[in-house]
């Protein structure tokens, strides 16, 4: 399975619910603090065309927020790959 990416902030409660649905569903994922990478937040913005948090990278989906429905629908993609 390929890994996913969730770029966040450690200020931000959405990021950490995220975080904390992926650990639940067991989904590994790379994580990466915007607020002290510049490259990383680059990289977040070339791939979700916006500055918005949390941003999660599944390779041929991304979804901004904790968006529960659409982040399910992507780990059911992500595991039929």
């Amino acid at each position: 399975m390929k890994k996913v990416i969730v770029y966040s902030t450690p200020q931000c409660p959405y990021c950490r619910m995220v975080k904390d649905y992926l650990e639940e569903k067991n989904i590994s994922f790379d994580d990466f603090d915007i607020s002290s990478d510049k490259k990383k937040r680059d990289q977040m913005v070339e791939r979700s065309g916006q500055m918005g948090i949390p941003v999660i990278d599944f390779g041929k989906k991304v979804i901004i927020g904790f968006e529960r429905k659409e982040i399910d629908s992507a780990i059911e993609e992500l595991k039929n790959e």
